[in-house]
């Protein structure tokens, strides 16, 4: 359930655009919305978030705006455990100055760190645009089950009608070296009973999922986990991807990239990682 969505407030070209898309989704999910603005509060800075509201739809729940100086990741992270929000919503379409918006490191450090969902925004828009396919990561995973039921709450609540369940498969579970005629066959082999293996494992996933009138498919995938979901994510104009958190990092995942760094590093579409 999502009760309360925090959106980062930062005053760019894009405030505009990500405020109505909070908003929207606010009032599809009936929850509280709160703005967290990370610099000093000002007389103009007020006034133009109030002319903002006030064009924008009514909220259902309300808004409240949170105004405090500091580092942007310790405030965002500070104030979404103190609301306990349900959702944090981050505009992630272009850098700035002062802010740095919220991509790049900041991103990283939020999704990592963030007790609660992130939905990244690049594509925010002042007139709602219909979410016509969900992308969403199925991967041999704990908590991919849980990432799935909510990609199909999601899709619900914006009357998406299509959801592909993409099956990330490491090339090194193929463990085969072609060399002629023969290996390429033993590789096709090998390869189709991975993907009956991945399908099958999601088909039970599916069997405790209310799917009726949405047009679901299973996408298996050979290649490095998540630069391959953000491709295919890209190629097929996906509108949203729906990815599992990042699991607590160590020094390993300092070295050696998570999945979800190569989300990050270019993202593909707006994307919603789960907690």
């Amino acid at each position: 359930m999502i009760n309360k969505i925090i959106i980062g407030i930062a005053f760019s070209p894009n405030l505009k655009a990500n405020l109505l898309e909070a908003i929207r989704l606010a009032n599809m999910f009936k929850a509280e919305l709160i703005g967290v603005h990370v610099g000093e509060k000002s007389i103009q800075k007020e006034n133009q978030l109030k002319k903002l509201l006030f064009e924008a739809p009514k909220l259902l729940k309300g808004f409240t705006t949170i105004w405090q100086e500091g580092e942007p990741v310790d405030v965002i992270l500070s104030t979404t455990t103190q609301q306990q929000a349900d959702l944090l919503i981050l505009g992630a379409l272009q850098k700035e100055n002062i802010y740095k918006y919220y991509v790049g490191s900041i991103a990283r450090k939020l999704t990592r760190k963030s007790p609660c969902s992130v939905l990244l925004l690049i594509k925010p828009s002042t007139e709602r645009v219909p979410c016509k396919h969900i992308v969403v990561n199925g991967l041999q995973d704990e908590d991919t089950e849980e990432t799935i039921k909510t990609a199909f709450t999601i899709s619900k609540n914006l009357d998406c009608k299509r959801v592909t369940i993409v099956e990330e498969i490491s090339q090194n579970e193929l463990n085969v070296t072609v060399s002629d005629d023969k290996t390429l066959l033993k590789a096709t082999e090998v390869k189709e009973q991975l993907k009956n293996r991945e399908d099958l494992r999601v088909k039970n996933i599916l069997k405790t999922i209310d799917i009726k009138d949405i047009n679901v498919k299973t996408q298996s995938i050979f290649g490095r986990r998540g630069y391959s979901i953000g491709h295919y994510a890209k190629v097929k104009r996906a509108d949203l991807l729906i990815m599992n958190a990042p699991k607590k990092t160590g020094i390993l995942h300092r070295i050696f990239p998570h999945d979800i760094e190569y989300i990050l590093s270019e993202l593909p579409t707006d994307v919603l990682i789960v907690k």
